[in-house]
């Protein structure tokens, strides 16, 4: 069950609750149904109580009540928490939960890069500086409402435009840059000012101590977006190190290790097939938590949320990958073609997070 079958499941209860005569409302056109924020709990969670809760009448945490059982009797709910003021928390079971959570991901790899902005590197390899003083992700990003939406990408910030006034400074640039594309992923408009001396700045990243060029563009890149905006970014070479201290090189070469899975299944005969995977639970978790850290990095102006996030998948997928294939004379089976198509997914959100932070994903490592 994928959250857009999720938010179809809860109008459905909405409308048993109104025919039944448990409430009296008008049954919205959408339910909006995200990962559960700080203090929820379960797969997913619908604020619709709070939303219904005016127009009938009634408390919130009342017209949860009247709506968990609905939402309870669903095939693949394992039951249903409310939180807070009147948050309904969805647990699902296991199985489905998975198979929801890789489906929804790989359904979308496909507009990964056609709904995506592109990604201006500028001539010195950092950004956007040297190229214009004002840009913004409508100039990069295009709706392709006929596709399936990428996975992580929402509506949140639909109509909304974000002024980032910044200094002239590599590492604000390359922030800003990067919030470009991540404020377009929740469907809103990042405009980058750049403002002189003495003027009011609403985006300044502490500098970089010294020139990061030599580095080359992707740890250049990774080296002033990964550290918060308030510590001080390190420019040395072991961004360059491939080697298990590196967290670029961590997460780029899982990247490559999940494409890796792929070419060597194809040649074992066999493909993903979204599927129940015990003992994965730290990397779902991870991929469940992707569209909450681009949520967080556009809202709080903060790539390195973005960064970090994808450090944690790419070690969670590292302890996995050993699993995915097929050892000795053992013949494929639906448990590796499930896991591989966990390890597509997982390739697919680094890839993506990647790209949005402007840092490449090779194949081959």
């Amino acid at each position: 069950m994928t959250p857009v079958e999720l938010s179809r499941t809860v109008l459905r209860a909405v409308r048993c609750a109104v025919d039944e005569g448990e409430l009296s409302v008008a049954v919205p056109a959408r339910a909006v149904v995200t990962p559960p924020g700080p203090g929820g709990c379960g797969d997913y969670a619908t604020n619709i109580a709070l939303q219904l809760a005016r127009p009938a009448g009634r408390p919130p945490r009342q017209v949860a009540e009247i709506l968990r059982p609905h939402l309870s009797r669903t095939d693949g709910v394992a039951g249903v928490e409310i939180t807070g003021p009147g948050f309904l928390n969805i647990h699902l079971e296991a199985a489905t939960a998975t198979v929801a959570l890789v489906r929804e991901i790989l359904d979308g790899r496909a507009n990964e890069h056609a709904n995506g902005p592109a990604i201006d590197s500028g001539q010195d390899g950092h950004g956007s500086q040297g190229s214009h003083d004002r840009h913004s992700s409508h100039d990069r990003h295009s709706s392709h409402e006929s596709h399936r939406t990428p996975y992580g990408h929402t509506p949140t910030l639909t109509g909304q435009v974000i002024p980032l006034r910044i200094p002239y400074d590599i590492r604000a640039e390359v922030v800003a840059d990067s919030l470009v594309r991540i404020v377009a992923t929740q469907g809103g408009r990042a405009e980058v000012d750049h403002v002189r001396a003495g003027e009011a700045v609403t985006l300044r990243p502490v500098p970089a101590p010294e020139d990061p060029a030599p580095l080359g563009a992707d740890a250049a890149r990774w080296a002033l977006l990964h550290p918060a905006a308030h510590d001080r970014p390190r420019i040395t070479a072991d961004h360059l190190a491939q080697r298990e201290s590196n967290p670029l090189f961590r997460v780029r070469y899982a990247h490559a290790r999940a494409r890796a899975l792929t070419r060597c299944a194809a040649r074992l005969g066999f493909h993903g097939e979204p599927g129940d995977v015990p003992g994965a639970e730290v990397l779902v978790r991870e991929l469940a938590g992707y569209p909450h850290a681009l949520s967080a990095a556009a809202a709080q102006h903060a790539p390195d949320r973005l960064a970090r996030h994808l450090v944690a998948t790419a070690d969670a997928f590292l302890a996995f990958q050993p699993t995915v294939l097929p050892l000795g004379d053992e013949k494929p089976s639906a448990a590796h073609r499930a896991r591989l198509a966990l390890a597509e997914a997982a390739g697919t959100v680094l890839a993506g997070g990647l790209s949005l932070l402007g840092i490449s994903a090779p194949d081959y490592l």
